[in-house]
């Protein structure tokens, strides 16, 4: 129970102790009492004797809690922390609850007072003791028993608050999941109790937490879903949300373990997944609960759970903290698992219902860094998990990982799902490179989560393989048909018009034998390109479409379309889309005049006179209304346009109209647009024609093509970026006005004007005008278009400067209307303009010559009718008054620069240059321009014109300037402050008279009558005569001052000081004395010493020394007993000479004034000297320990000097080997301390250690002053001396030991450092082996013999050390591969299977372009295989890769040595035969059959040879009409004549029966010059040259051997015989001829061989064949026949008119 009170509270602890006493309630047993009143009295003194302490213990805690805990009201999240901490009775459902009410209930005149519920146990003894105390908590090193609390400070924070209203509005602020990772509290509730509820303020809750009992356990997971309920009043619904929790256990990292978790081995993080609206009462949603909710909002859609180390303030977790890292470097992997058991787990889920889990993922970035990186790691881990559901059309539930799945655009899936309804097979949608994501989750409303994970569309050829392996096309209605052509439309430019879609089967028509077939886009195109369609819009139209058609000789046949495909697209809604992609893209559809010339204008490439007639065309077909203006425009931009020169173009940026009578001809003169992609039209376009029955004039054409090609002439034309020749000299009238209407077009229509060209306009003197009624011609920018009246009055006014005024009785009036044009040309109108022009142009003058005086007059003159006129002057002065054209005393100078000279500048003109005006070069008359002269800027009288008497200071002053001049030095000082030109100026002059004479100021003195004392040490003081000055000379005493006069007492003593300090070094005995004396005396006067006298006393070198020269007090010592220590390993230390000689020993006495001087007289405080004259014997050895403590003893004293550093003698000697070590004698730098530390891993022999022995045990007391001198103490740091003395070892445990330290501290190596890495023989021999000689290793086992392996020698913990400090290799590179193939290759050696796989299958690993280069460059033998069973290595250019066995296997036969790179034999999944053959070609090995000459032999007697017939059964019709269709392929791009010559030539061959097969050589060419030679025989012979084709007859009846091999060879022969010119396609050919062989050429067989390799022929062809095979069309006809009945029929009809018909004749 808390009361909240106003008025001042009695002391923390007295009040905490009284709320512990009322807590524990009035029927407590007396046992407890009592320990409360123990602790009142002896802890608290209440009730006792007063603790002193009390008082400091209560502001303690007081001051600690405020500062922890930033809220106020912090206590709430203390209490339910406690709460949760409490023990509870078993059966009791734990429960908590806040009430605050308005009664006093402790009667402490509180005004409200909170009531805490909780079900707990009860305090114990400790318990009591715990809370009051500090930092005592019973909960602490209890994490296991799953308290929450530690600090010990917490509960404290209840006794800061006193105000009602925040304690108020934090109940109201309860977070509804508060109770989300409470383990035992289940209940929580906040109420307000007042008599009358409407007084209550705080929003009431009661929060409910039930865990179901579904919990699926993993070995360090489990999960469980939690269910909270808030019923908040005044809300008409409870609030209710799941959470799905996913608890899971990570053991604790090393490098992650604090202080404060020692205890604890395992991390237990949970994370919370909201299935439905987060319970927030309106308020932000903690993401980071450490049991309780933090005040830490991630941004994440999740929870994290976990004991994090919080700020004492419990509102954020320390970022910066290790623990905390390890909690959060482990919460991605908890989210993944989580995740997936969250998507995979959901058994018998439907897919569809798992997208709704994706929106867990951590997408938005968090305000905290660490917190990104945590999103990011989830994000990559992500992407490697199969996450993402396919679609299988099958009950099974397939997932893959992101970047596996692809997206369908929407409508597609539209499309598929009604082909699935009419029984279509999809089963194969996912083989296509990519699984096709699910539909339910393929939708727009996740494309963000989609986005992160990276899943794309499917790449745009995707398509064209789906619909190429169904039925898509042929198996759906003709409305789903049309739906996947809108597909098409709507998409083809973006995505399928680059793609294989165009060669996909998809467009319907009817063929030539009345089937419905489907060709490709790219078929279809091809079609159109030698077809028109035969359907027409509009029926008015085909005899225009004839007669041009006629004209331009380009007749066209025709396909169409189904019927039930025309019926469906009239009714279709997108028809309109349809038809025009089919027209555009396809050339399918209706044809119309614009369609027709569309067609017609992508075949006018070459021919000027056809493409002047398309122009013809266009005009006539507009002006009949059978072509749109829009059409025609369309057809405008892309026909082609024949050039000036005869050429025909495409590609142009603008057109220009015909030079002929053009007016860009006559304003310019050439073509300037010639660069930039203008094309010029042809005279040809003026002349009349007459094309197809319709005449048109020139002219009309020339308007047709302004019109519609925006055929172009000034001024409507942009200009170029380039200069206008003509412009540069004065143009005609005509010509001005139409470059002035060409500027004013350009400007209206906002067209950029380029800079060249806009130039050339504003530089070039075309323009006429006027100078005083003189004409000429000037650029724009240099004239001036004034009203009449400003122009005469300016013109009349300037006698200097002529004003170029445009010639308007040139160019008339008109000229007015095109002032704005003129001034973008730079013309200049303006009164202003005019006036800055007469100055600027005046001014031009003063570059090269000077104004004469009569010119200065005038320009006065001209500034006086200006203001006689009234006119503004402000134009005309700013452009002359700067610049120097005023004749003066010193020069031309500027107005402003200038003075009037009169009486008031005289005593002025003494001391300063001051540029008068040259009354004697202008004369009296200027004297009359006073104001013309002042508005210019002329000083006009003296009037304190101080700073420009000092700015024209003569230089040097004259050393006899009067009294009166050095006063008006002395008061411009005065005025302006302070003038460094005029102290500098006096500085030297002797203009003062003193008492010795004239003498500069810094020699004069202004003396006081106190400086008598110190004036009788030096003499010859100069003193300023002031009866001479006058006594006004006194009241410049800072002036004075400031010219270098001493005029106080500190100045005298710095001149004390300069005697002193130029006499220093020649003081004598006598006078050093003296002056010790005198230093004495003046000691405690008012006069003593300033610190620059001071510390010339200390600096100078005026005390003699034992070394016989002078030194400086603080470079000096007084000897005494201390200093006998350090000389046995000093030299020259600088002690006082008081040798009798000298000083003697009366320069004792005066050892205080020589210590206040700076004499050293300690031993402590000259220890700087000791490191200055520090020097060891030659023979280190003769230096004692005592020396060396001596001098540790002095560098101690030395260090603690703030950033003292030793002087270089002393480093010098530090450098040398003075101290002992196991190593010998080693400078400091190269010695290490030994420490228990170190043996941790080395032992003192393993390096350069201080000897022990020697020096002592208490060397290790001096580790600060070993430090200081170089001596290496941390282990961290002993790396690099470690690492030198690595190659003095042999002994492998030793080395072993050092890389074991060297790898524990991350030691780099320097080069300089170590010889390399040691391979042992045996536990003490070995060698040093190079980095780079060596790698960790050798997984195939091939350089055992090349490289040092370390794996072999060294254990696993040791490898990456090397890899990291000596940059040694993980694994052989491919070059390390190249140079082991280099060594097999000139070892001779045969190789085994198993070393050829291992090299060969790393080189398919690696390879790249980087691999290619390096084996073509390095390899010069490849593997062959012998017989033996061995890999042989030969030149690469003497084998070859066996792409034709039958040529593989005649060479094995004729050729003894092995001519075959080597392959695997079987292929293995490592090294796959074909990939192996692929890097053979790269790399520079020729195939068999492109390197294989061949060569028949014709040794047969022709004359005896029987000829035969080749159309009875060889060269049937069906084999030409398969010929036929192979050329006619698009691919192949043979036009139909040439195609029936190539058969021509086949059917004219002379076909001859040889009984013996033909011989035919073949042979190879080696490297070295051999030829290797092989023969075969073969059935058939094609001499194309002779025209005679040799063959065996055939006998089918020998089996299927000899009519392969027959088909074979016949195939061969003719492929090669029709395709010589086109080798690469000689292979195809051959294959569809043998398997047309094999069916012996049956009709119905090769119609359906060549329809399923999508070959046809055209009517050319069947009009062909029919001539060649007269039984062609009859077959044709018996084709037909078996159609239906009906069709046999009508043909017999036919057949009985036709006889009927000869009959009658």
């Amino acid at each position: 129970m808390l009361s909240l009170c106003k008025q001042k509270r009695k002391s923390l602890v007295s009040q905490f102790c009284e709320c512990v006493r009322v807590l524990l309630g009035t029927d407590m047993v007396a046992a407890a009492r009592e320990h409360v009143e123990e602790i009142r009295r002896k802890k608290f003194s209440i009730g006792g004797e007063q603790n002193p302490l009390t008082e400091d213990l209560h502001q303690a805690v007081k001051n600690l809690s405020a500062e922890l805990y930033a809220k106020d009201v912090h206590f709430l999240m203390e209490l339910i922390q406690n709460a949760e901490d409490n023990d509870y009775l078993e059966g009791v459902d734990p429960s908590l609850e806040f009430v605050i009410t308005s009664e006093d209930i402790t009667n402490t005149g509180a005004l409200a007072t909170l009531l805490i519920f909780n079900n707990e146990k009860g305090f114990s003894s400790k318990n009591i003791d715990s809370i009051c105390s500090v930092g005592r908590s019973t909960k602490k090193g209890n994490r296991k028993r799953g308290y929450i609390g530690e600090k010990g400070i917490g509960f404290k924070s209840v006794f800061l608050f006193d105000k009602v209203k925040p304690v108020k509005q934090q109940l109201s602020n309860v977070h509804p999941e508060v109770l989300l990772f409470l383990s035992k509290i289940k209940q929580l509730s906040v109420r307000e109790h007042n008599n009358d509820p409407r007084l209550n303020t705080v929003s009431a809750i009661a929060i409910t937490s039930e865990t179901e009992l579904v919990v699926r356990k993993n070995i360090d997971a489990e999960s469980y879903t939690i269910h909270l309920s808030a019923d908040e009043k005044g809300k008409e619904f409870e609030g209710e949300c799941r959470y799905f929790m996913w608890r899971q256990k990570f053991p604790v990292r090393q490098e992650n373990k604090v202080e404060r978790r020692m205890e604890v081995e395992e991390l237990v993080i949970t994370l919370a997944f909201p299935f439905e609206e987060r319970l927030h009462r309106e308020m932000s949603s903690p993401g980071i609960y450490a049991f309780l909710p933090t005040e830490m909002f991630t941004n994440f859609p999740f929870i994290i759970q976990a004991d994090f180390l919080l700020a004492s303030s419990r509102e954020t977790i320390l970022l910066d903290n290790k623990w905390n890292q390890g909690i959060l470097d482990c919460v991605p992997s908890a989210f993944i698992n989580a995740f997936v058991s969250l998507v995979k787990n959901s058994e018998n889920a439907p897919v569809s219902s798992l997208a709704s889990m994706f929106r867990f993922i951590p997408i938005d970035s968090s305000s905290y860094q660490m917190l990104n990186v945590v999103k990011e790691s989830i994000k990559s881990k992500l992407l490697e998990e199969n996450i993402l559901p396919s679609e299988s059309y099958t009950q099974q539930r397939i997932f893959h990982k992101p970047h596996e799945v692809g997206r369908l655009m929407p409508a597609f899936w539209t499309i598929l799902e009604k082909a699935r309804e009419q029984k279509v097979n999809l089963f194969h949608l996912s083989s296509h490179g990519k699984y096709i994501l699910s539909s339910s989750f393929d939708r727009a409303e996740y494309d963000y989560i989609l986005n992160f994970l990276g899943v794309e569309l499917v790449n745009n050829e995707w398509y064209a393989k789906c619909i190429q392996s169904s039925k898509l096309v042929e198996g759906v209605s003709e409305d789903v048909y049309l739906e996947l052509l809108l597909f098409f439309a709507d998409n083809w430019k973006s995505k399928f018009d680059s793609t294989d879609m165009k060669y996909i089967q998809l467009i319907k028509y009817v063929d030539l034998y009345g089937d419905v077939s489907l060709c490709s886009i790219y078929e279809s195109v091809h079609f159109n390109r030698d077809r028109a369609v035969f359907l027409s819009r509009h029926p008015n139209h085909i005899s225009w479409l004839i007669d041009w058609n006629k004209e331009f000789k380009c007749s066209a046949n025709y396909f169409f379309w189904p019927k039930s495909t025309q019926e469906a697209i009239q009714f279709f809604s997108k028809r309109e889309t349809v038809l025009e992609w089919l027209r555009d893209h396809v050339n399918v559809g209706a044809m119309s005049v614009y369609e027709y010339a569309v067609h017609l204008n992508n075949y006018l490439n070459s021919c000027q006179k056809l493409a002047i007639a398309f122009v013809h065309f266009l005009y006539h077909s507009l002006q009949k209304s059978f072509l749109s203006h829009q059409e025609v425009g369309d057809l405008c931009d892309s026909m082609p346009l024949v050039d000036n020169y005869g050429n025909l173009q495409r590609h142009r940026t603008r057109v220009l109209v015909p030079a002929n009578g053009s007016k860009w001809v006559g304003l310019i003169g050439s073509n300037p647009w010639t660069n930039e992609g203008y094309v010029e039209l042809a005279e040809d376009y003026l002349l009349p024609g007459y094309f197809a029955g319709e005449y048109a004039s020139g002219e009309r054409l020339l308007e047709f093509l302004k019109t519609h090609v925006v055929a172009s002439d000034i001024p409507y034309i942009s200009p170029p970026n380039a200069a206008i020749p003509t412009v540069s000299s004065p143009l005609t009238k005509q010509n001005a006005f139409l470059l002035l209407d060409w500027i004013r077009n350009l400007k209206r229509r906002e067209i950029y004007i380029p800079e060249k060209f806009l130039k050339c306009i504003k530089e070039g003197s075309w323009l006429k005008i006027t100078t005083s009624g003189r004409p000429g011609y000037r650029p724009p920018s240099h004239s001036f278009m004034l009203s009449s009246s400003l122009g005469k009055i300016l013109q009349n006014g300037s006698v200097l400067v002529d004003i170029p005024l445009l010639d308007l009785s040139f160019y008339g009036d008109e000229l007015n209307e095109y002032k704005e044009e003129l001034k973008k040309l730079g013309v200049m109108s303006e009164y202003g303009e005019a006036c800055e022009f007469i100055g600027k142009h005046l001014m031009s003058f003063t570059e090269y010559s000077t104004l004469s005086s009569d010119q200065v007059l005038s320009v006065l003159n001209f500034i006086r009718f200006l203001r006689e006129k009234f006119l503004p002057q402000d134009e005309f002065i700013n452009s002359i008054k700067d610049k120097r054209w005023i004749r003066t005393c010193c020069g031309d100078r500027s107005p402003v620069e200038a003075v009037l000279f009169d009486e008031e500048w005289k005593t002025a003109s003494q001391i300063s240059s001051i540029p008068f005006i040259d009354l004697d070069y202008f004369g009296e008359e200027i004297l009359s321009f006073r104001e013309e002269l002042k508005s210019l800027g002329v000083v006009i009288g003296f009037s304190d014109c101080y700073k420009l008497v000092v700015d024209h200071l003569k230089s040097p002053l004259s050393s006899t300037l009067t009294a009166e001049a050095i006063l008006l030095i002395l008061e411009c000082m005065r005025r302006l402050g302070s003038s460094n030109k005029l102290v500098q100026a006096l500085r030297g002059v002797k203009c003062f008279k003193t008492n010795l004479g004239y003498k500069p100021p810094g020699e004069c003195f202004l003396f006081d009558p106190q400086w008598v004392c110190i004036l009788q040490v030096f003499e010859g003081f100069a003193l300023i005569d002031h009866d001479f000055h006058g006594s006004c000379i006194f009241s410049y005493r800072n002036e004075l001052k400031q010219t270098g006069v001493k005029v106080d007492f500190e100045e005298a003593v710095k001149e004390f000081s300069d005697k002193f300090k130029l006499e220093a070094s020649f003081m004598t005995k006598e006078i050093v004395l003296s002056f010790l004396s005198c230093h004495r005396q003046l000691k405690d006067s008012p006069f003593m010493f300033p610190p620059d006298l001071e510390k010339n006393i200390r600096d100078l070198k005026w005390l003699q020394t034992r070394c016989g020269d002078k030194r400086s007090p603080r470079d000096c010592i007084l000897f005494g007993p201390d200093w006998h220590s350090v000389l046995p390993i000093t030299i020259d230390l600088p002690f006082l000479d008081d040798s009798d000689n000298y000083y003697g020993k009366d320069i004792h006495l005066y050892k205080e004034e020589l210590k206040s001087m700076g004499v050293v007289v300690e031993f402590k405080d000259g220890v700087k000297f000791v490191a200055a004259g520090l020097h060891f014997p030659l023979d280190t050895a003769q230096i004692t320990d005592e020396n060396v403590f001596s001098l540790l003893q002095c560098i101690r004293v030395l260090i603690q000097g703030v950033n003292y550093s030793f002087p270089d003698p002393f480093l010098k000697q530090n450098s040398r080997k003075w101290l002992k070590t196991t190593k010998g004698y080693r400078p400091p730098e190269k010695c290490l301390l030994f420490d228990p530390r170190w043996g941790s891993y080395l032992e003192r022999t393993d390096g350069p250690f201080i000897d022990v022995d020697f020096y002592g045990s208490n060397i290790t007391l001096y580790k600060d002053e070993l430090k200081a001198i170089g001596v290496t103490l941390d282990v961290e740091d002993g790396c690099s001396l470690i690492a030198r003395h690595l190659e003095f070892h042999v002994q492998f445990p030793t080395i072993v030991r050092i890389y074991t330290y060297l790898s524990l501290c991350n030691w780099e190596n320097d080069s300089d450092l170590t010889k390399g890495i040691w391979i042992p023989y045996g536990n003490k021999k070995g060698e040093w082996v190079s980095p780079c000689e060596c790698v960790l290793h050798d997984k195939d086992g091939l350089f055992s013999s090349q490289l040092k392996v370390l794996d072999k020698y060294y254990e696993k913990n040791l490898l990456n050390f090397f890899s990291r400090a000596f940059h040694v290799k993980r694994n052989p590179s491919v070059s390390d591969y190249c140079k082991l193939w280099e060594v097999w290759e000139s070892s001779g050696r045969r190789l085994s299977h198993d070393d050829c796989l291992k090299f060969w299958g790393y080189i398919l690993k690696h390879w790249g372009e980087k691999t290619e280069k390096t084996i073509t460059e390095k390899l010069v033998k490849l593997p062959v295989a012998s017989g033996s069973g061995a890999v042989l290595l030969f030149n690469k250019h003497d084998v070859f890769i066996a792409d034709d066995l039958q040529l593989k296997d005649l060479f094995e036969r004729f050729s003894a040595q092995s001519l075959f790179v080597w392959y695997p034999q079987p292929s293995k999944p490592s090294l796959p035969q074909m990939k192996l053959f692929d890097i053979y070609r790269k790399i520079g090995v020729r195939t068999i059959s492109e390197s294989v000459e061949k060569e028949e032999s014709q040794t047969v007697d022709v004359a005896q040879l029987n000829q035969v017939n080749p159309k009875e059964n060889l060269i049937t019709k069906y084999l030409v009409t398969l010929i036929l269709g192979f050329l006619a392929n698009p691919v192949m791009k043979m036009e139909a004549e040439r195609r029936h010559e190539i058969i021509r030539g086949l059917l004219n061959t002379t076909f001859l029966e040889i009984v013996e097969p033909i011989t035919v050589n073949y042979s190879l060419s080696l490297s070295s010059g051999e030829i290797v030679n092989a023969r075969a025989s073969r059935m058939i012979c094609w001499d194309r040259e002779s025209s005679k084709f040799f063959i065996q007859k055939f006998n089918r009846s020998r089996g299927y051997e000899n009519q392969i091999e027959y088909a074979t060879y016949f195939s061969e022969a003719i492929s090669e015989g029709v395709l010589w010119e086109n080798c690469d396609h000689i292979g195809a050919l051959s294959e569809l001829i043998k398997l047309a062989f094999l069916l012996e050429f049956n009709g119905k067989a090769v119609r359906f061989l060549m329809k399923s390799k999508n070959l046809q022929i055209y009517l050319e062809d069947e009009e062909f064949i029919a001539s060649v095979f007269p039984s062609y069309w009859l077959d044709i006809y018996h084709g037909l026949l078996n159609v239906s009945v009906s069709f046999i029929f009508l043909v017999c009809f036919l057949v009985f008119l036709s006889y009927k018909a000869l009959a009658n004749d």
